[in-house]
């Protein structure tokens, strides 16, 4: 199943987020087509399995042609309706470290050595989980505008509650996947990182997630299992107006979804909405290609247009406008 948050028009002034099932180039309003099932994406999780056999039931009905829902407004056109973020609102936005051939590259443009405690944890940072956006324009500061920078990655949603997790069964806990645009204000970060803490300013502004959420079983056909969790062989790619700039595969995780659960999930409780990242893929930010000479000094502008794409995951177009 592929889930989506979308706005719908109460009244010429009031909008109400709603949690939609994506089938062709329709958008299902899971709670129009059955009341048992929550509206809103959150609140969906928290439900679990129950909540997840109704939603098969309208995908696989959407899917025949010849059925009308109880309610006639549950089918959408697609091109009619304003996506969010899958997870507008995540309880939780953690993110991940975990392609081995960026952070060479990142410490490499550094002159510094590769960290060997790279190979000892998975390593994740906190950041800001209200500033997440979707697709369509990501607004941004004046000092924003100082080396920006994306970073094409994925994400895991949480799908229900956990704690010490073993990476054995992490991937049971994982209600699907998406792309993520990790925003990077390149300038700030780099002053506020001196002080050996963060990053923080340099991140806290936006961060995009979308267009929809996967479930596992939608990637069933790429999915590469292992003792340590699920990798998946889906390709990635990040354009600038067009034009490829970034190219990886989500298989080259060195540490898997399934190992970050077990070293977030710590001592710690997890939630369903919370978000994961895995970290930039190898080429997938400005960073890295200008350190290693493949571009020149190439940050992104007003104006720009980014699309990040995963296989089957499909694209995540951001346009940059000043605030």
């Amino acid at each position: 199943m592929k889930f989506v948050t979308y706005l719908l028009a109460k009244d010429a002034r009031t909008f109400e987020e709603r949690l939609g099932l994506l089938v062709g180039n329709d958008v299902i309003d899971v709670h129009l087509a059955d009341p048992n099932v929550p509206a809103d994406i959150l609140s969906f999780l928290r439900q679990g399995e129950r909540a997840m056999d109704l939603a098969r039931k309208i995908d696989q009905a959407a899917k025949t042609d010849a059925v009308l829902f109880r309610d006639k407004n549950a089918r959408l056109e697609l091109a009619a309706v304003k996506l969010l973020a899958p997870v507008p609102h995540p309880t939780s936005m953690r993110d991940g470290y975990a392609f081995r051939q960026h952070v060479e590259a990142a410490r490499r443009n550094r002159g510094v050595e590769m960290i060997p405690e790279f190979d000892q944890f998975p390593v994740f940072y906190f950041t800001n989980h209200q500033a997440v956006i979707g697709p369509g324009p990501m607004e941004v500061m004046p000092e924003h505008l100082r080396k920006l920078d994306y970073e094409l990655e994925a994400a895991i949603v949480i799908g229900k509650q956990g704690r010490n997790i073993k990476a054995s069964e992490a991937d049971d806990y994982i209600a699907g996947y998406t792309i993520m645009n990790d925003w990077s204000a390149r300038y700030l970060q780099m002053e506020e990182m001196k002080l050996s803490l963060g990053p923080a300013k340099g991140k806290d502004f936006a961060t995009a997630i979308g267009p929809f959420l996967a479930t596992r079983d939608e990637l069933a056909q790429h999915r590469i299992p292992s003792p340590v969790g699920e990798r998946y062989d889906l390709t990635m790619t990040a354009s600038i107006n067009g034009k490829e700039y970034s190219r990886g595969n989500l298989k080259d995780m060195t540490w898997t979804f399934a190992q970050i659960i077990e070293r977030a999930s710590y001592g710690v409780t997890l939630y369903p909405g919370d978000v994961i990242g895995s970290g930039t893929v190898g080429t997938g930010c400005l960073l890295e290609l200008n350190g290693s000479k493949i571009t020149d000094n190439l940050w992104l502008n007003v104006g720009d247009s980014v699309t990040c794409a995963i296989e089957d995951l499909g694209e995540l177009t951001n346009t940059i406008v000043a605030a």
